[in-house]
This record gives C-alpha cells, sequence and structure tokens, in this order.
C-alpha cells in the first residue's frame, strides 16, 4: 500500500516565520521517510472545528506546491482536493502543467466541486448550487484532459467557453497527470470518477471498513456501466482515525487496521500530521509505518 502525507495546518508556535522553513523540513523527512504524495488542502481559510478556527494559518495552496517542487525530488505532488469553483478550467490545466515540468513529472490533479461556502462569501467568490457545481467539475475535467491532449481547439460547454486550448508546453508526465476527484456521492461523484479520473479518494476513519467497500462497490458498477477499467483507478483513502506513528505499537496498529482496507481493494492512503510536531510525525512513518505499509 502507498502512503502519503496531507498537510492540513500551518500552526507553529513561533508564528508565520517558520511556516516556511516547516513545511520544508516536512517535505525533505517525508521523502526520506518513504512518502509518495505529498498533498496540501485547497482552501484560504481554516475549516474550523478539530482543525482550527477559520482565522488560523492556511496556505495558497499551487504557490506551496510549487515551493516543495523545489525541495524535493521523488514525492508526487497534489492538492486534496482543488475546488472547481476557485479557478477558471483553462488556467487550472496551465497550473497544473507548470507544477508538472517544474517537478520532472510529479504532479497530480485533485479535483472536487467545492463545499466550503464561507470561503466563497469571504474572498467574493461566486457560490453556485451544488447541481451547478457538478455541471462545472463535469466540463472542467473535459476542458483539462482536451488541453492535456493534441487537440487545441475550442470547448463549448454550457458554463465554459474557450476559443483555443493551447496548452504549451505540455505535462511530462503521459498521458497527462494523474487525476483524482475527491467526495464519495454515489450518483454523480463516483461517477465522474469512473468515466474520467484515474483515481479516488475517500474519507475513513475508525469503523468505516465497510462504508469504503461499500463505495468502492458502487465505483466498480459505474466502470462496468461505462465500459471502463476498474482496476486501472488508484482507490485512496484519508484516514482520520487512530495513528501514533511515534512508537513501533502505534505504527503497527495502523498497518494492522490498513490490511483489512487493502482486502476491500484500497491500495493508498494519506494521513495527516495533526499535533505540535508535525515533522516528528512524519518520520515516524519513516520509522515504524512505511517499511511495514509497504508489504500490505
Amino acid at each position: 500500500m502507498r502512503l502519503g502525507v496531507h498537510v492540513v495546518t500551518f500552526t507553529p508556535a513561533d508564528g508565520a516565520v517558520v511556516i516556511g522553513p516547516t513545511l520544508a523540513e516536512i517535505g525533505r523527512v517525508a521523502e526520506d521517510a518513504g512518502v509518495v504524495n505529498l498533498s496540501l488542502m485547497d482552501h484560504y481559510l481554516q475549516l474550523g472545528g478539530w482543525l482550527g478556527p477559520p482565522e488560523d494559518p492556511m496556505l495558497e495552496g499551487y504557490t506551496s506546491l510549487g515551493f516543495l517542487a523545489g525541495l524535493t525530488r521523488n514525492a508526487e505532488l497534489q492538492l486534496l482536493v482543488t475546488g472547481v469553483t476557485y479557478r477558471h478550467p483553462g488556467l487550472l490545466a496551465k497550473t497544473v502543467s507548470t507544477l508538472d515540468v517544474l517537478s520532472s513529472g510529479r504532479a497530480m490533479l485533485g479535483l472536487g466541486a467545492a463545499w466550503y461556502e464561507r470561503e466563497h462569501q469571504a474572498y467574493g467568490v461566486p457560490y453556485p448550487p451544488v447541481a451547478e457545481r457538478f455541471e462545472r467539475l463535469e466540463e472542467t475535467l473535459q476542458i483539462v484532459l482536451q488541453m492535456w491532449s493534441d487537440n487545441d481547439g475550442p470547448y463549448q460547454g454550457q458554463h465554459y467557453q474557450l476559443a483555443e486550448t493551447i496548452n504549451s508546453p505540455q505535462p511530462i508526465r503521459r498521458p497527462h497527470p494523474p487525476i483524482m476527484i475527491g467526495g464519495d456521492g454515489e450518483k454523480k461523484t463516483l461517477r465522474l470518477v469512473a468515466q474520467y479520473a484515474d483515481a479516488c479518494n475517500l474519507f475513513a476513519g475508525r469503523d468505516s471498513l465497510d462504508k469504503v467497500a461499500h463505495k468502492l462497490g458502487v465505483l466498480r458498477d459505474h466502470c462496468e456501466r461505462l465500459g471502463t477499467d476498474y482496476d486501472r483507478l488508484r482507490r485512496s483513502i484519508l484516514w482520520n482515525g487512530p495513528l501514533d506513528p511515534t512508537t513501533a505499537a502505534g505504527g503497527q496498529a495502523f498497518v494492522d487496521e490498513m490490511r483489512r482496507y487493502a482486502e476491500i481493494g484500497v491500495d493508498e492512503v494519506r494521513v495527516m500530521p495533526i499535533g505540535p510536531d508535525p515533522v516528528g510525525f512524519v518520520r515516524g512513518l519513516g520509522d515504524h509505518v512505511v517499511p511495514a505499509l509497504a508489504d500490505v
């Protein structure tokens, strides 16, 4: 099973001046640990609840990935996931292409329908009804795939019209950077995964095994109806359950739990370094999780 690190907080005790060095150290330690994917949220305000209030520090995602691209050499880089409302699709394709070129082919596009209404209102970003957001999500997927192909002609959709889809340079990663769709909606989201994407991402935690198994079954059914290959998909979870990688016992308990998810078809897990020492958390992954998880 592949392991990724998903960075969701930027609240070091010494304030903003150490956010950059801390993120840089997380990237360095993650690569040393054998982590294969580094991701950040695509948000402008913190989410509230257990992650912290909206006033807590939050970094813009693609700027931060560009920073990590210059500091790392192997890890895949992505946002988990980009809200479709935040960027025009043509410019989003160009942004991810740029990240891929500058990282020597390590970009991944995570995409979702967006949900954080307060954030949209705060910054004056239009927040259409959910049905329209899903329409825009599907058109965005079509536009991105067209821009990452040999077709540089126009695109005419209900919500987006592009006179040209020139994209030079094209991404290094071929045929294009992998596309992940986040979310588990059974009628729309998982159908879009089956039709357009290379990966899904589902939320998981304590007692989520049956739910994840059900969602993967729905995804398989969509693939069968659409004539696409379920086995080609990277099936990942974002883990929000118990994990203490700083001890051998804590790491082994997590690996044992992941064996159960592997049995239902999950092949990637993303974990979040929550707490006062994110670097120590990631270092613990290398000591107590990555070697054992590689055999799962």
